[in-house]
């Protein structure tokens, strides 16, 4: 076998053997030979994937990589160290075996994500829920087996997702049976199995399991350090980015202090809450997205940003199965289209403001989904400009693993190494869209605030991975330096403490994007285009911006291989 045979075979089986074991990633992504499926995370079950991957890895660092194109090398790359890091995670504590919300978020999203988009005839997705419904007694029995200590934010964050999955469970499931006549029966019985399970597990996290609480939230250096070798492929240490982000932090709050002066404030978050107060009514709430939307993708146009793809979203209310558990869960407005056979128009599900709601509700709720908020968050970093032309591009991409990396699942993306772009990208357009007179000076400085968070995210990052900072040191250093809410300093030190590495990816991705665009601009000279670099760069698909930038500099991908 040739060598460039032997590659494409090593990565049919890579996949292969990703979606085997990880079933609802498949369903998020848009392969679903395993609907019916959730992951095993029995002993036998992590023992096989484990195998598994092991070979893969083995039989990878073996392959003559010399007569390969550059995009095979890259997904070779990117494939090595996608095992590398989950290797690294199956003999960490701090997953399958020290995080309870791995189990919950599994069980609930396995169920939700066949729902979410109208892939198949609805009768085929209730057979493929009723099996994972089935599937949700034994999932949750493992849980109980593996996890037998954890932090008490992961144990907190478990018992919400009961919480949501049972709301889900119970009136969720009723308005599905409802739109799938003949269907809702078996559906209803499955789900009442499944809530019993729920209930259960919910029991037991509030006793068992909440005895037991952790103080080790850290996934410690070694393990850290594999994340930013093998999956955001930097060459620095974790202190030398360390240093960076806590300069940029000092910058960024430094810039908020003369910005609010600038805008007559006497603190940030006074300056900030001026924003609350420019929203649409309630008659206008839905169009103003779409309003909001086209300007961005206008001024895209007028300024040839990139080439804007013919890639349409609409925002709608997040359907009436999910209103009440959403709030409960880790349920995104904006989730990623499947990589492979997503609809041809995306549903963006916005929080509902209905006509009925009490004044003090509806008002409430305008000045929290405000014009800043719209523009800066649903529509530049997620539903226009920012992830969802990325995910475009994305999915058209040379690399197999780019088109796939950045989709998000239950509870992450699919692959660490799509993080920086996907990310970067996202945080970055929001620059591009203020350098050419797009926000609002509310706006701008509500993007100073959200800086200062992503540069102190790469600090926690960091210190709290090192175990240098504690679970609360962290939650202070978002109140004290970021200025958020107690409640919200919390949720993000969970998700910084369960997911390591990730926060990285924010400023890694877009500070690398910069830098490029500069080096790029350096190199070419007068021949340099915006609209050409960011199509150059997109067209990489969801792979780490270090590693784009490389493949842009060589030259490592034809022009042919541009999406579009």
């Amino acid at each position: 076998m040739t060598p460039i045979a032997a590659a494409s075979t090593w990565l049919d089986r890579f996949f292969a053997s990703y979606y085997v074991h990880r079933p609802v990633n498949a369903t998020f992504i848009g392969v679903h030979e395993h609907d019916h499926r959730l992951p095993d995370l029995s002993e036998n079950g992590v023992g096989d994937k484990v195998a598994d991957m092991e070979a893969l890895l083995d039989e990878s660092e073996s392959t003559d990589e010399r007569s390969l194109e550059p995009v095979t090398r890259l997904d070779l790359r990117l494939g090595r160290g996608f095992l590398r890091i989950q290797l690294g995670e199956h003999r960490s504590y701090h997953f399958h075996r020290g995080n309870p919300s791995l189990y919950t978020g599994e069980a609930v999203f396995g169920v939700m994500s066949l729902f979410l988009t109208d892939f198949a005839p609805l009768p085929a997705r209730v057979d493929a829920a009723v099996a994972r419904l089935q599937a949700v007694p034994g999932l949750l029995t493992q849980g109980r087996a593996n996890v037998r200590r954890a932090p008490a934010a992961w144990t907190e964050r478990a018992r919400r997702e009961c919480t949501g999955a049972l709301v889900f469970l119970g009136h969720g499931i009723d308005a599905l049976g409802q739109a799938a006549p003949g269907c809702g029966a078996k559906l209803r019985h499955a789900a009442d199995r499944a809530a019993a399970a729920f209930s259960d597990h919910a029991a037991w996290l509030e006793t068992d399991l909440a005895r037991q609480p952790s103080d080790d939230v850290g996934c410690g250096e070694e393990l850290l350090a594999l994340y930013l070798r093998h999956g955001h492929f930097v060459q620095r240490e974790a202190d030398e980015i360390l240093a960076y982000a806590r300069v940029e932090l000092e910058r960024a709050s430094a810039g908020l202090v003369r910005g609010a002066a600038d805008l007559g404030a006497e603190t940030p978050t006074e300056a900030a809450s001026g924003l609350a107060s420019v929203h649409p009514d309630v008659g206008h709430y839905y169009d103003r997205y779409r309003e909001i939307w086209d300007e961005v993708r206008t001024l895209a146009e007028e300024h040839a940003l990139l080439m804007w793809p013919d890639s349409p979203i609409r925002y709608v209310p997040r359907p009436t199965w999910a209103r009440e558990a959403a709030p409960y869960l880790y349920f995104l407005s904006y989730r990623s289209p499947s990589a492979f056979g997503g609809p041809p128009t995306h549903d963006y599900l916005v929080t509902p403001i209905e006509r009925d709601m009490p004044a003090d509700v509806q008002r409430a709720l305008l000045e929290e989904n405000n014009d800043g908020v719209i523009r800066l968050n649903h529509v530049i970093h997620h539903g226009g400009i920012g992830h969802h032309v990325q995910n475009w591009y994305a999915h058209r991409a040379a690399s197999r693993v780019g088109r796939v990396a950045a989709v998000d699942c239950a509870s992450r993306i699919a692959m660490f190494c799509g993080g920086t772009m996907a990310e970067g990208w996202a945080c970055y357009a929001t620059d591009l869209v203020r350098e050419h007179g797009g926000l609002t000076p509310l706006e701008e400085y509500a993007e100073l605030q959200s800086r200062v968070r992503i540069c102190a995210r790469a600090v926690v990052d960091i210190e709290l991975h090192t175990g240098r900072m504690s679970f609360e040191g962290a939650t202070r250093l978002y109140q004290v330096v970021a200025g958020m809410s107690p409640a919200a300093a919390r949720v993000e030190a969970t998700k910084n403490s369960m997911f390591p590495g990730t926060a990285l990816m924010y400023m890694l991705g877009a500070d690398g994007i910069h830098a490029l665009r500069s080096l790029t601009r350096a190199r070419e000279g007068s021949a340099f285009t915006l609209g050409s670099f960011h199509d150059r760069l997109l067209a990489y698909g969801s792979i780490p911006v270090t590693l784009a930038g490389k493949l842009l500099t060589r030259d490592g991908l034809a022009s042919g291989n541009h999406a579009g």
